[in-house]
């Protein structure tokens, strides 16, 4: 069945069947974003412009197999659901997918029509655990649903990027107090270097932009570094 404004990852190193997957599941409603490696699909997620809802990971990939793929995007997002696609029927490499969270397993060949089926089972389970999840939290008088990663403005809702709702949630979690930039770091991306927190900084300006128009509310924001600690402190969004 269709399912509207689900945004699939696909990450094949085969031609033909990424392109074969491709087209079905576009004929199928859902929005599909090819990677010919594990490498271009980890710079995909990873991207700020990119958010999605789905991923469908290849385990034998050139660059960085499906494997290290999915340990790296689950540093990223702990809770997107994703399933894997392989050659190999080993019992131990389906332990090992199911081991970094992996929602299902599919032995090629498949019929494209058992990959609808299991894709759909998968996200009818996480739609209902959003569901019984699911909380608003008020940021001044903007409604915030982290688990959907919904912002509610006045010109409409506004899905998040998974990077930018970890990093919201983290603020608001930790609202009139200082947040320490090397933790948040650590507990968005991963690892405090340089570039993470040039990343960050792009984030940080991504949500003021989002809220500023909005909200005459004090939110914890980038202002200053200091030469050992990077803190965040309040900045007047008005």
């Amino acid at each position: 069945m269709k399912e509207p404004n689900i945004n699939i990852l696909l990450a094949e190193d085969d031609e033909n069947l990424g392109k074969l997957l491709w087209t079905y599941l576009k004929n199928k409603g859902f929005d599909v974003v090819l990677a010919k490696n594990g490498k271009l699909a980890y710079d995909l997620f990873n991207d700020p412009k990119n958010s999605f809802d789905f991923l469908i990971l290849d385990v034998m990939m050139p660059e960085m197999d499906g494997f290290t793929l999915a340990k790296e995007i689950r540093e990223l997002d702990k809770k997107i659901p994703f399933l894997f696609l392989t050659a190999k029927a080993m019992g131990e490499d389906k332990l090992k997918g199911f081991d970094l969270g992996a929602d299902d397993y599919l032995t090629k060949p498949f019929s494209m029509e058992e990959l609808l089926a299991r894709m759909n089972a998968i996200l009818n389970r996480s739609r209902a655990k959003k569901k019984v999840v699911g909380q608003k939290i008020l940021i001044g008088k903007i409604p915030y649903e982290p688990e959907l990663r919904m912002l509610h403005l006045t010109e409409g809702a506004k899905k998040l990027t998974t990077k930018e709702n970890l990093l919201l949630r983290l603020l608001v979690k930790n609202q009139n107090e200082l947040l320490d930039r090397q933790a948040a770091l650590r507990a968005v991306w991963g690892d405090d270097n340089y570039f993470n927190g040039r990343s960050m900084d792009v984030y940080i300006a991504k949500l003021r932009k989002y809220l500023k128009n909005f909200i005459k509310v004090w939110l914890t924001m980038l202002l200053f570094v200091r030469l050992f600690a990077h803190l965040f402190v309040f900045d007047n969004l008005c």
